[in-house]
């Protein structure tokens, strides 16, 4: 049965048992913290051997974190890894912030960004199976102003965009948005004139309601025709907006009510409220020096209240272990602990590749396609990684990233703060760690 436990309260014998358990089961360096004994309490775990998954390989992958953080190129690191259900592996090293001695523990909150994309596509999909709305439905039967969107053509003489309408039998669909074909602009390319417009317009000021931020959207054209072309959008953070009409609730109570709760993700939220700051990470980028600065403003500042307009397409904070039993759900086919969040056959539809070939060929990452909402893997040798065909994942822009692998059962997570490219080289090599150290079934 594969089974993360939810949160629960044992008898001192009981914790005093698994304390110990904690040193020798987990893969992690000196005896446990406070933190990794209340994650002993809520996690099922696994000697590795058990689960096919070489105690001795794994090493290999905390000395490879370790040396990231030793050779300056990450502030700070966890990782965390299941198969068949139960953690194999865990590990924190370095610090919170590069200026101080606070070290990154396993509860360390972080600035998960995009890996907010599948909660809320999974949210979006839990009402799908209420009925309340289908794949190929026009967003102008929830949003009337999508209807009237133009598509961007160029610029005139005086830089003035030039638009047009949307090509005649045209319309974008529910599923445009949870595979990003809908055209839909964004703030990551501020070179593009419709990016642009969307940053001067403060289109994602999370300062004022989703209302706001659909009534600044429409106002900016598309980047170009729907079902052209996929193109890393705003789209997630209209699905958002969408929760929120469609189950008429504000969409940080409902992830909180159907997803958080019921899975015991007890850190996770749009805000960190004041007691959790000591936990946050630092936003670090490299230095003319060679080293790293931490940084709290601009993509490292901390939303400590309930802000007004949540981004559903980045603005979750939240811990590895919260994250693994989201992704562990997935795995599961949408349950854990006998929670069940979706049923197996939406679970699959999301994980399927759903872009045209004409979509696909602006998607250009070897052996993927997309799914709802993350990225699925095609085709795993000609992705050049050691993962399966059908493995599924996604990242945050400071860092973090997790992915599925399905055929092999197994989820890992990892959590950083970082701009720049180490974000990259981490990532990778998480992934060649992780599989050489996968030796049974």
């Amino acid at each position: 049965v594969k089974s993360i436990r939810t949160r629960w309260r044992a008898p001192f014998f009981v914790v005093a048992s698994l304390l110990a358990v904690v040193v020798g089961v987990f893969t992690l360096q000196g005896p446990a913290t406070a933190a990794e004994a209340e994650l002993a309490r809520d996690l099922a775990t696994s000697k590795p051997e058990d689960v096919g998954v070489s105690s001795e390989r794994l090493q290999r992958l905390d000395a490879g974190m370790q040396a990231m953080v030793d050779d300056g190129k990450l502030a700070g690191v966890v990782t965390m890894l299941a198969r068949h259900g139960k953690v194999v592996h865990t590990n924190a090293v370095g610090k919170l912030d590069v200026s101080k001695d606070d070290a990154v523990e396993l509860d360390s909150i972080f600035r998960i960004y995009s890996m907010t994309k599948p909660i809320v596509g999974a949210a979006l999909m839990m009402l799908h199976e209420e009925g309340k709305w289908q794949l190929n439905d026009p967003v102008s039967k929830y949003i009337p102003a999508f209807a009237d969107l133009k598509v961007y053509t160029g610029q005139d003489a005086d830089g003035k965009m030039q638009v047009e309408n949307i090509a005649r039998g045209k319309r974008i669909t529910m599923r445009d948005l949870m595979k990003h074909t809908a055209g839909l602009g964004y703030v990551l390319n501020p070179r593009h004139p419709v990016n642009r417009a969307f940053i001067e317009n403060g289109v994602l000021d999370s300062s004022a309601s989703l209302q706001t931020m659909i009534d600044k959207l429409v106002q900016v054209p598309l980047l170009a025709q729907p079902q052209t072309m996929w193109a890393y959008s705003s789209s997630v953070d209209v699905q958002g907006y969408l929760v929120e009409q469609i189950a008429g609730q504000p969409l940080g109570e409902f992830l909180q009510e159907r997803i958080f709760s019921p899975l015991g993700m007890l850190d996770t939220a749009f805000y960190v409220p004041p007691d959790k700051g000591h936990r946050v990470s630092a936003y670090h980028s490299p230095n003319r020096e060679g080293g790293l600065t931490a940084s709290y403003t601009g993509r490292g500042a901390l939303q400590t209240s309930p802000p007004a307009g949540p981004s559903g397409g980045g603005g979750l904070y939240g811990t590895a272990p919260d994250y693994l039993r989201f992704a562990q759900m997935l795995l599961n086919d949408g349950e854990l602990n006998g929670e069940r969040l979706l049923s197996p056959r939406t679970v699959e539809l999301m994980r399927t590749n759903h872009l045209t070939a004409v979509e696909q060929e602006t998607y250009r990452r070897p052996g993927q396609g997309w799914g709802l909402d993350f990225s699925v893997v095609t085709d795993g040798a000609a992705s050049g990684e050691s993962w399966s065909t059908g493995s599924y994942y996604w990242i945050g822009i400071a860092g973090t990233w997790f992915w599925v692998d399905p055929e092999q059962d197994l989820t890992f997570v990892g959590m950083i703060q970082h701009n720049g490219g180490a974000i990259n080289e981490v990532q990778q090599l998480s992934r060649s760690l992780v599989y050489q150290a996968v030796v049974g079934k």
